[in-house]
């Protein structure tokens, strides 16, 4: 490795081990802000998926930024698992968002305090980011896509049944009373499971790509620019 490409892959590692520090704060910050509230409870919070799938990114975050600091190899089985993790907190962001951004016509109020905002917004954007620069990332196999499917559906059948006993659902479309009917459920599940299987397939097609190549194309268009003798004048 080249003394350049081994600065990246440090740079990339602190940058990895610093939003895992900032994911776990801000998990921590958002579960403290969540007290406040009359209606809390401690088992809902860690039944949201946000909280699940940014515990699982931190996780992912840690184990890779160090692997890369220490020089070892990360292998395809956590890159497989760092593209789940992307997946499953860019799912979260963006169903997020069009809760927030629907909130007004529902004539209630959401507050988005700035521990929320870094887990919806700020650090799915980062992983996005991340696996598209490639440092450490490996070619995955297509297969990745339905097995990334398994969580989100244990983890609804698992919600749908605990909410008929508990009487509270996460997300407004599981509810079986704030939606219309059975129609309109099956098609919010639908679509957040093609978000899931469509963004997996996007990080897929990415890992397929050579990490740092289209920079490394840059670079070299930089390189014969700067050597090439300059024409006669």
């Amino acid at each position: 490795m080249t003394a350049s490409g081994a600065r990246v892959r440090r740079a990339c590692a602190l940058v990895r081990l610093a939003v895992a520090v900032l994911g776990a704060v801000a998990l921590i910050f958002d579960f403290d802000y969540v007290l406040g509230f009359s209606t809390f409870s401690t088992v809902n919070y860690f039944s949201y998926f946000t909280f699940q799938s940014n515990l699982l990114n931190v996780i992912v975050l840690g184990v890779s930024g160090v692997l890369l600091l220490r020089g070892h190899v990360v292998g395809g089985f956590l890159s497989s698992i760092r593209a789940t993790s992307t997946t499953y907190v860019v799912v979260s962001g963006i169903v997020f968002g069009l809760i927030v951004s629907q909130a007004g016509s529902h004539h209630y109020r959401i507050d988005v305090p700035w521990s929320s905002q870094i887990l919806h917004f700020w650090i799915p954007s980062y992983m996005l980011l991340d696996w598209l620069i490639g440092v450490g990332r490996r070619r995955l196999l297509w297969r990745v896509v339905p097995l990334v499917l398994i969580f989100p559906v244990i983890w609804g059948v698992f919600t749908l049944i605990r909410g008929s006993i508990v009487r509270w659902y996460p997300y407004f479309f599981l509810d079986p009373a704030q939606v219309s009917g059975p129609l309109e459920f099956v098609m919010y599940c639908g679509i957040a499971l093609g978000l899931f299987a469509g963004i997996t397939a996007g990080l897929v097609a990415l890992s397929r790509l050579r990490p740092w190549g289209w920079l490394s194309l840059a670079a070299t268009r930089r390189r014969t620019a700067r050597d090439s003798p300059a024409p006669p004048g």
